[in-house]
Parts: structure tokens; C-alpha cells; sequence
């Protein structure tokens, strides 16, 4: 999967440039080819929304898609990977359009035939679910579930979504063939997941990841170091252009700036 993480990530680079938008169209980062349909590539399907009922954050429940690509064969594993913030990587019209790059990766044998999925935060009944318009930090558990350092959300996906998923569909077991990525607090949030279950994955994809005292993570840099070494391969990735620490009333908190904080976390 080697290949894979370097020219899926690469696609995904784009995305934080785009989220700090920029006053004329030329400083806006452009979809690549791989992002965008091409033709004679076969088109995986994409099932969905699905919802997920979770017993590690009782009475939540959360959309989540599957996209299996169209040369999957029942009779041999596929490798695994999931996306957080589901709803943003899994459309067509938005900044990240991962079945996309999946089809036109796979179609050229430039990454194994993988399953992916895309499932979002937790919601109480009286919460809404995540949206482009929202990704949930607002409006339902997207802060609890994302940005704790405990392993409940690492429960949730290994020991009740992921058996879900192998009731369906023949899934590698080996976690050299799993994946696992997000976007800011869904990207602290994967990195989490692979930190507490390196029995169920061992890559991790983090675009401006929130490493941040949002609920502790911060302390990552640090819990690393003195950790023993843990079997993960993490691609980072982090702008200089990112939150750089200022807190209301315009104090630096070096705890609240993302891009130290990414480089810390590689250093």
C-alpha cells in the first residue's frame, strides 16, 4: 500500500490550501487528473448512506458509505481503508472526491483493490448529522469522539464496524493492509485509532491534523518520544498557513498552533 499513501495523500494535500481561500482564482489549488473521472476506467460502486449504530457511544448513530471497487472478487481479501468526516471525502462535487482517485489508483495497479470507508461522527437523536456546511464540531459528538485520546473510538470501528463490514465482504485481517486517514480532528482522530489498535491498523493519512490541546492531543509529540516504538506509518501533512496559535484576544498559545504542532509530531 506504499504506493497508495503517497499518491492518495498527494491528492489530498490540496484540500487545507483550499479551505484557506484566497482572494483571486489563480492562488486556488486546481483537482488533479487522478481526483476527476477518466475514460475507459471502470467505476466502483458506492453504497450509502448507510447508518451505524454505536454500543461504545450509546444512543449515537452516524452515516458511513462503502465504496467497493469494480474489480473486487469475493474470493480473495481486499485491502481496508476508512476516511472520517465521511461526508467530504465521499462526494463527487467536493474538495477531496476519493472514489475517484480509488478508481483511476486501482485501474491503473497503482494501489491493491481496497474497500473504503466513509463514515461520520456521532449524533444524538436531537443532534444533526455532519454536512459540508458543518462538520459537526457545532452540532453533534464530532468533538468528543475525534479529538480524545482514549481508545472508544478505536472500539467502535474495530470491534463493531469493522465485523459489520466482514459480514459482507472478505476483508484482509493482516493490519499492514489496513488504512486509516481524516482531515484535522478526524485526522488526530485516525492517528488515535492506529496509536491504540495496532493489532487492526498500521497506516495512518493526516491532512493538517488537529495535534492541538483541543482535548489534550498536544501531548502526542511527547507521548511518542517516550512510547515504545509502535509498528505505524503516518503521512503528515500541514501548512504554514494553517491556525498558528493565536487564541481570542490575539495571545500565541504554542498548544493551539497546527502547523508547530505537525512538525512536532515529525521531529
Amino acid at each position: 500500500m506504499k504506493i497508495f499513501l503517497v499518491q492518495l495523500s498527494a491528492n489530498l494535500m490540496f484540500f487545507s490550501a483550499f479551505l484557506l481561500s484566497a482572494d483571486s482564482l489563480d492562488d486556488i489549488y486546481k483537482l488533479g487528473p487522478d481526483s476527476l473521472p477518466q475514460d475507459g476506467v471502470p467505476k466502483g460502486a458506492v453504497t450509502g448512506p448507510l447508518t451505524h449504530a454505536s454500543q461504545v457511544f450509546p444512543d449515537t448513530t452516524r452515516h458511513y458509505w462503502v465504496y467497493v471497487p469494480a474489480q473486487y472478487d469475493a474470493a480473495s481479501p481486499a485491502r481496508l481503508m476508512v476516511f472520517q468526516d465521511g461526508h467530504a471525502f465521499v462526494s463527487l462535487d467536493g474538495a477531496y472526491r476519493i472514489p475517484n482517485v480509488l478508481d483511476n489508483l486501482i485501474y491503473r495497479r497503482e494501489m491493491p483493490i481496497t474497500i473504503c470507508v466513509f463514515i461520520n461522527p456521532g449524533r444524538l437523536p436531537h443532534q444533526k448529522e455532519s454536512s459540508s456546511s458543518d462538520w459537526g464540531d457545532r452540532i453533534n459528538t464530532r468533538p468528543k469522539e475525534y479529538n480524545e485520546l482514549n481508545d472508544h473510538y478505536a472500539q467502535m470501528i474495530v470491534d463493531e464496524l469493522i465485523p459489520t463490514l466482514k459480514n459482507d465482504f472478505n476483508i484482509s485481517d493482516d493490519p499492514n493492509d489496513r488504512a486509516i486517514g481524516g482531515a484535522s480532528s478526524g485526522a488526530i482522530c485516525a492517528f488515535t485509532v492506529a496509536w491504540h489498535r495496532t493489532d487492526a491498523f498500521r497506516k495512518v493519512i493526516s491532512t493538517i491534523g488537529s495535534f492541538t490541546n483541543i482535548r489534550g492531543g498536544h501531548v502526542y509529540p511527547e507521548l511518542i518520544r517516550n512510547s515504545e516504538k509502535k509498528p505505524i506509518r503516518v503521512f503528515i501533512q500541514e501548512g504554514m498557513n494553517d491556525n498558528r496559535g493565536k487564541r481570542r484576544g490575539g495571545k500565541y498559545d504554542p498548544e493551539w498552533d497546527w502547523y508547530l504542532q505537525n512538525r512536532k509530531m515529525v521531529e
